[in-house]
């Protein structure tokens, strides 16, 4: 039987917590709590965290482009 432990062959943003941005994210759940759901207050930080996602996103697309040009 397999191992969860096994490394996927291409990096995995299935869990939040694999992501490039999550920091990022984390930055913005940290800024809503200290500001009592203030979504106006974190606004920065939410359009950071969309910025990163944006980026991770195209890095994923030209990963799998590249992949099918080899396959």
């Amino acid at each position: 039987m397999a191992s969860g432990a096994s490394t996927p062959p291409y990096p995995s943003a299935a869990r939040i917590s694999d992501s490039q941005c999550y920091p990022q994210y984390t930055a913005s759940l940290k800024c809503l709590e200290e500001n009592n759901s203030d979504k106006i207050k974190c606004q920065e930080h939410f359009d950071i965290y969309k910025e990163c996602k944006k980026k991770e996103r195209l890095a994923r697309l030209e990963r799998n482009k590249t992949r099918s040009l080899f396959s």
